[in-house]
């Protein structure tokens, strides 16, 4: 049976997926592959369209009925959250208005907890603007901060900005638990044993990258939407982790933590007690 899978063009994606969706991957279901960036995944998640989507961690508490948080094959790591940038540095955002890629992800979930630390008497507007437009949005003084992720960590110089601050070191620092950043899930309804097979599978495809990774760099490249190589490299290096192989008890404690902590700030509906529970 092919399934239908959704995930982004980004690099750590296509690093950990290469094998897999070129049939590299001895027994598991073949894929028939949509690439679309995670506030679109977030959204098919919660239609319930697609048996398996790349989200983010802050989308499960409205999609978990449906689907289950596969304990592999995702996002998680230290030193590599998203950062909150400025045209100058040092800048009180009380009141001001601050773009945002979506607020339905864990980059949002991460900044407001931070900013209800940091930012006494609250932050002003949120603007939603896709992720593209955020630092030049920035930059030209349109909106007074931006909120990004990714490889916008190793370009925003390039934009003259100044990194106000990292939601990650924020997150670490307050937990000493890794950055829960995106998630896959498959729909509950493939049964226990496909489940199985395919949480199996997303492990040997990224033994198999890790193993050889010049094997998928064509395919890295293609989708990295015209991205330096070396920065590429960087991206997976960050985002392609011991976590992304097994959530482990420290990748477990992450994600419900953060939405634990989401859900007090009344940022997200509550989790049931065996809600993260695979099968």
């Amino acid at each position: 049976m092919t399934l239908q899978i959704a995930y982004s063009p980004c690099p750590n994606d296509t690093f950990v997926f290469d094998a897999w969706a070129h049939g590299r991957v001895p027994g598991a279901p073949p894929l028939d592959v949509t690439f679309a960036d995670i506030d679109i995944t977030n959204g098919m998640a919660e239609r319930g369209e697609y048996d398996v989507l790349k989200v983010s961690y802050a989308v499960l508490p409205w999609v978990l009925d449906d689907y289950t948080l596969l304990p592999c094959g995702g996002a998680l790591g230290r030193g590599c959250g998203p950062l909150v940038l400025t045209r100058e540095p040092g800048v009180d955002l009380k009141g001001r208005t601050v773009a945002v890629p979506s607020e339905r992800s864990t980059a949002y979930l991460l900044f407001r907890l931070w900013a209800a630390d940091a930012v006494p008497g609250g932050i002003g507007e949120v603007v939603v603007m896709p992720f593209h437009e955020i630092m030049p949005a920035v930059r030209d003084g349109k909106v007074d901060a931006g909120l990004v992720i990714h490889e916008a960590r190793f370009t925003y110089q390039q934009y003259g900005l100044h990194s106000l601050a990292d939601m990650g070191e924020h997150w670490e620092t307050t937990t000493g638990l890794p950055i829960p950043l995106g998630a896959i899930i498959a729909k509950r309804s493939l049964g226990t044993e496909t489940l199985r097979l395919l949480a199996e599978s997303a492990r040997t495809s990224v033994r198999m990258a890790w193993d050889d990774p010049a094997v998928s760099r064509p395919y890295v490249l293609a989708h990295a939407q015209e991205m330096d190589p070396a920065v590429a490299d960087q991206h997976i290096g960050l985002y392609v982790n011991e976590f992304t192989h097994d959530l482990g008890v420290d990748g477990y404690a992450a994600v419900r933590g953060l939405l634990t902590r989401a859900a007090a700030e009344g940022l997200v509906p509550p989790l049931g007690p065996d809600a993260l529970s695979f099968v």
